[in-house]
C-alpha cells in the first residue's frame, strides 16, 4: 500500500501576477496590481485535482500607476489597509475537462464569501536551478459591493464612477518545495 504524499508548492511572487479591472466611469477599464502577495499549494498528485491553496494579498500593495487613486483605494472608502491588510482567499482545485475551477472562500475585510475561478494549467517545467516549476492562469470576478466595498458616486448621467463588478486575473508560478 502507498502512502498517498503530500506535494508542498510556493507560490513564486517574482514570476506571477495578481490584476484587476474594472469599469471607471462605465466607459472603461481602470487596471492594477497588487505587488506583494504569498501563497502555498498542497497536492496530493501530480495533476494537482484537488490541492489545497492557501493566498494572501497584501492591501497596502495596490498599485493602479497613479498615486492619488492608490492612496483612495487604501482608504477606509475602499480597502481600508491600515485596519485590513490582508485579503485571503483559501479553497481547492477541481479539475473540469482539460482545465480547472478553483473554489474557496475570499475573505476582503471581515466579509468570507465562496467564489468560483476559472484556472487553466500552463505547465510543469525544470526552472533554472533545477527546481520543480508549475504555472496557472487564473481568471474570474467578483463583486466588490458584496464584500462592503459600497463607495458609490453618481456621474451626472447616474453612472458608477466606479463600477461594482471586478474582473480578476492572476499569473501563478509555483515552486515545488
Amino acid at each position: 500500500m502507498t502512502e498517498n504524499l503530500i506535494s508542498k508548492w510556493k507560490v513564486d511572487p517574482n514570476h506571477s501576477e495578481v490584476q484587476f479591472k474594472v469599469k471607471h466611469l462605465a466607459i472603461s477599464n481602470v487596471s492594477g496590481t497588487f505587488k506583494i502577495f504569498n501563497g502555498i499549494v498542497e497536492a496530493g498528485n501530480e495533476d494537482f485535482n484537488n490541492a489545497s491553496i492557501h493566498f494572501e494579498i497584501d492591501t497596502n500593495s495596490i498599485d493602479t500607476n497613479n498615486a492619488e487613486r492608490d492612496n483612495h483605494l487604501k482608504s477606509p472608502m475602499f480597502l481600508d489597509t491600515e485596519k485590513f491588510p490582508k485579503i485571503v482567499f483559501d479553497g481547492a482545485l477541481q479539475k473540469a475537462e482539460d482545465d480547472f475551477i478553483l473554489s474557496g472562500e475570499l475573505t476582503i475585510q471581515e466579509t468570507k464569501r465562496n467564489i468560483k475561478m476559472e484556472t487553466e494549467f500552463t505547465g510543469i517545467g525544470a526552472g533554472r536551478f533545477g527546481d520543480t516549476r508549475a504555472g496557472f492562469e487564473v481568471t474570474g470576478k467578483i463583486n466588490r459591493k458584496e464584500y462592503g466595498l459600497n463607495f458609490s458616486l453618481l456621474t451626472e448621467a447616474g453612472s458608477l464612477v466606479v463600477g461594482e463588478e471586478i474582473k480578476l486575473h492572476f499569473d501563478i508560478q509555483l515552486q515545488k518545495q
